[in-house]
């Protein structure tokens, strides 16, 4: 199918309702738009199909092993090629690796979510980083970006060189066109873009455009892709399931207005204005290409019999690094499930970790933190600094009575990382910033008796 840009967040809401998708997670897919684009046989026949251009997208070293290399074949109206040079651009409050304006903080830090936007702010213009790790040019590392947006992108798409784009909505859904068909993701769900697909952001729902911003998460990974982590003793099912990820089925434009393309490349945004949409991919096949996935439908798994577990239980996706089970950056997710844990402390322990977590709420309430800790807001705890549940929490668990006990108040996650995450300047002196977040531990009480 051939789709133009929409008006409005109630022709982007027709738009996601009605679409479909490809199941499996790392599948070899191919789709198009148009019976017959897509080359049989070969990946660059002399003539490709319906005078069509082909073209790679490579997400890997063309030599790195089958089962880790990313590729894409794209069959598209215009070659990528076919641009005009790019220009810096403003970054406006978008920050990248190595993060040098503040030195690394030991203290624990917790925000409030983003003050809303100036009308007419799109996704990108709304994107703020508030830290993050590595060196984006080195492909080590991650940032943590907030955004708050209250209109489309219009005749406008961002890619990102840097790394991949993982995006998880608190307020708001957000219909994502890319090059390789269209997205929906709401909050509950999260989505990835792949290192340097395009894409445009449209907003969902029409209380953003009333005034409610769309907030949400994005972590910019700059190491290896996200994968599904190993499962070792738990067996072959189990947390995250291939088969519910959601990647798009061709669709394209045949536009041929100017369209500004915009590309972060090594920490900065540059520009080029084309005359035709970029988005015009009539079919394609590989495996680098973006997703989405309902985050309730993680499988659970925990203890049913004493202790809370490890947090590394509830890992949705993990970019590996050079050290085996060590990540360069872990999503972890705190979905719905039962406690019935005997003679247990059921809330997350009180520990240090040489990982740095950062944690942010989708809805609802965390059960390690019983006020302060809202929807849209996010902590920091780097690595060895001591936190665990509040004063208030540590209270009520320790008396509760341990019958079985529903957790599906809330939706938390973490992007967890091996190396310390160092605040923005804008980050660390953030009006938004909880200047009293160390006083939820006060009152802790010394109940030693010897």
């Amino acid at each position: 199918m051939s789709e133009q840009a929409g008006n409005g967040s109630e022709q982007a809401w027709k738009t996601a309702e009605a679409l479909e998708y490809l199941t499996g997670f790392g599948n070899e897919h191919s789709s198009e738009a148009v019976p017959g684009a897509l080359p049989l046989g070969r990946n660059s026949p002399q003539r490709a199909p319906l005078g069509l251009y082909a073209e790679q997208l490579s997400g890997s070293a063309f030599t790195e092993p089958r089962t880790h290399n990313r590729r894409s074949w794209l069959y598209r109206i215009r070659p990528s090629a076919a641009h005009p040079p790019f220009a810096r651009i403003d970054n406006g409050a978008l920050r990248s690796a190595p993060f040098t304006e503040a030195a690394a903080d030991p203290n624990r830090l917790r925000w409030n979510p983003l003050p809303d936007p100036a009308p007419g702010t799109d996704f990108l213009a709304g994107l703020w980083t508030l830290g993050g790790n590595g060196d984006a040019a080195q492909r080590a590392g991650m940032a943590i970006h907030l955004y708050a947006a209250n209109a489309s992108m219009t005749d406008r798409v961002f890619s990102d060189s840097d790394g991949e784009l993982l995006i998880v909505p608190e307020r708001g859904g957000l219909l994502l066109r890319t090059e390789f068909g269209l997205l929906s993701v709401r909050p509950g769900e999260m989505a990835l873009v792949p290192r340097g697909v395009r894409f445009r952001v449209e907003l969902l729902d029409a209380d953003t455009d009333a005034g409610a911003p769309a907030r949400g998460y994005v972590c910019e990974n700059y190491g290896q892709p996200f994968e599904l982590p190993n499962l070792g003793p738990i067996g072959a099912n189990g947390l995250a399931a291939a088969r519910d990820f959601r990647a798009p089925v061709a669709a394209y434009e045949d536009s041929e207005r100017p369209t500004e393309v915009v590309n972060k490349f090594c920490g900065n945004l540059w520009s080029a204005t084309y005359d035709h949409s970029p988005l015009d991919v009539v079919a394609w096949h590989g495996t680098h290409v973006p997703y989405v996935y309902d985050l309730r439908r993680f499988n659970v798994l925990g203890s049913i019999s004493y202790d809370h577990p490890d947090p590394s239980i509830f890992t949705v996706l993990t970019s590996p690094s050079d050290t085996p089970g060590l990540a360069g950056v872990d999503f972890v997710v705190f979905a719905p499930r039962w406690l019935v844990g005997e003679d247990t402390f059921r809330p997350p322990y009180f520990h240090r970790n040489v990982m740095s977590e950062y944690m942010g709420l989708i809805e609802g309430a965390y059960d390690a933190k019983a006020e302060g800790f809202v929807p849209g807001g996010g902590s920091l705890h780097n690595m060895m600094s001591a936190h665990g549940p509040d004063r208030e929490t540590f209270d009520r668990a320790s008396a509760a009575e341990l019958k079985p006990q529903k957790i599906d108040d809330g939706l938390a996650f973490m992007f967890e990382t091996r190396w310390p995450i160092t605040a923005t300047a804008q980050a660390a002196g953030a009006d938004h910033l909880q200047r009293g977040y160390d006083d939820v531990w006060q009152g802790l009480q010394r109940h030693f008796r010897a």
